[in-house]
């Protein structure tokens, strides 16, 4: 036997370009784009949907834990709500205590694609989602915790599952560890997922196959890609698309970000994040959930006696399309639409976006990079404009001639309610976003971004949402 017999290529240098090839083609083979919205919202009248409040009370399976007060399932499983006590040493709060999630589990964020007509196509599902102000979301094939996928529910098994289970069914194109958000969950990862297939897959009717470049379009619009399909999405190692092939010279420099030289090195880019996580002590206690200081259970939800921030709720769920059709839980509700947004510049031609060093108390190790502004405004209207967040008045007071994109993105249905966000592209003056950024930031290219991506860690679920709209961008290559 050679002795390379059993070498391969460290990597498929064909993958990016076939990922790329998806992203600019806009008609699917299978379900056209001008047919999705049909379909959809025939999904819609097809199932009953219904979320309604409840006191704490009517919660079934669920109860406040009689020593800590934490609100947990009699199984054990799925998730808890307990207490976060939060210590930093950087920005206008220095110490505060919240509720947060505790998901333990490592769930699944799994899309199938497979070739039709030599274009790559994504299988999306058409998912309910409690949270979702719309219910209904275009969602990844497989999005289930591990409680749900082992039916500790005893419902439906999760259809498609196998293929992100089961070693040999599909060829994996992409798999990582990725954060959820870390302001409301403590340190909760999922396996983001990309399976190929050559299976002839007869879709169940909830789902449908829709290209890269079909997906990148739907993401121009309000509440149709859930937070669960972004995340994966950002993770796909797409290649280069062609500059030429774009009419907008924005959508150009985006186009050439994805390959060309950036502003800093790699090495450099890594070196600057590594001594932002040094630099920035962010210390998380978990605590009782009972007496937690500034907060007040009340019958119907935990919530600070101000109303800011966000307050956990409880509701009952009836959607006839899930593994099981009539359930009730708890919910963290935010207080307010959030905004999340990349401030853009053109050095030399090439897109590069402004990353934020951002510490939040659930991540695992407490900084990853996020969008240049995250958060709910009215949050922070009461401080002194030296403690509000740096570029947010700049995006708060954006003309419409410098957004490049804007859409409103729900972030996870199945623990957050009526949880929005506003996203946006910007591209200020330039004198608007120096080249040497204040402490905390760094200019990157969508390139980098992608990179970083392929590692858990690096970049939270705002910031990948955000490179998801990116890369939504170029389809078509308009």
């Amino acid at each position: 036997m050679s002795p390379n017999a059993l070498l391969r290529p460290r990597a498929d240098i064909e993958l990016p370009g076939r990922l790329a090839d998806s992203l600019i083609t806009t008609q699917g083979a299978v379900l056209r784009t001008e047919e999705f919205s049909g379909w959809l919202a025939g999904h819609r009248r097809a199932h009953a949907f219904r979320v309604d409040r409840i006191p704490f009370t009517e919660l079934d399976r669920w109860s406040f834990h009689p020593d800590t007060g934490n609100l947990v399932h009699d199984s054990g499983r799925f998730f808890t709500v307990e207490g976060l006590h939060v210590t930093t040493e950087a920005g206008p709060h220095r110490e505060w205590h919240q509720p947060i999630i505790k998901q333990a589990e490592v769930g699944i964020l799994g899309i199938l694609v497979k070739e039709f007509d030599g274009v790559l196509h994504c299988l999306m599902q058409a998912k309910m989602e409690p949270g979702n102000p719309n219910l209904l979301q275009l969602s990844p094939t497989v999005q289930a915790t591990r409680s749900n996928y082992t039916r500790v529910h005893q419902g439906a098994p999760v259809r498609y599952l196998d293929y992100f289970v089961e070693p040999g069914r599909g060829r994996v194109l992409a798999d990582v560890l990725q954060s959820e958000h870390g302001a409301w969950f403590h340190r909760k990862s999922n396996r983001n997922m990309i399976v190929e297939v050559d299976d002839d897959i007869e879709p169940h009717g909830d789902f449908c196959w829709l290209t890269l470049g079909q997906i990148g379009e739907l993401l121009h619009l309000d509440n149709v890609v859930n937070m669960d399909a972004r995340t994966v999405l950002a993770c796909a190692p797409i290649g280069a698309v062609d500059p030429d092939r774009a009419r907008d010279p924005f959508v150009a420099a985006l186009a050439r970000s994805r390959h060309a030289g950036a502003l800093h090195s790699d090495v450099e880019l890594l070196s600057w994040f590594t001594a932002e996580r040094a630099r920035q002590n962010v210390r998380a206690e978990r605590v009782p959930l009972a007496g937690l200081p500034g907060w007040v259970r009340g019958t119907h939800a935990i919530d600070r006696p101000d109303g800011r921030f966000f307050r956990v709720v409880a509701v009952s769920v009836q959607a006839g399309s899930r593994e099981v059709s009539r359930w009730t839980q708890p919910l963290v509700e935010p207080r307010g639409l959030g905004v999340t947004a990349f401030v853009t510049r053109r050095i030399d031609g090439v897109l590069h976006v402004l990353m934020r060093a951002r510490a939040e108390a659930g991540f695992l190790d407490s900084l990853e990079l996020g969008p240049t502004v995250q958060c709910v405004p009215g949050n922070h209207d009461d401080l002194p404009p030296e403690d509000r967040p740096a570029f947010l008045d700049l995006v708060l007071s954006a003309d419409p001639s410098i957004v490049r994109y804007e859409a409103v993105h729900s972030e996870e249905g199945g623990r957050f309610l009526n949880a929005e966000s506003r996203y946006l592209v910007l591209e200020p003056e330039e004198d608007q976003v120096p080249l040497e950024p204040p402490p905390g930031f760094c200019w990157v290219t969508v390139g980098q971004l992608t990179s970083l991506v392929s590692h858990s860690n690096y970049v939270n679920v705002q910031a990948r949402s955000l490179l998801a709209c990116l890369n939504g961008m170029l389809a078509g290559a308009r």
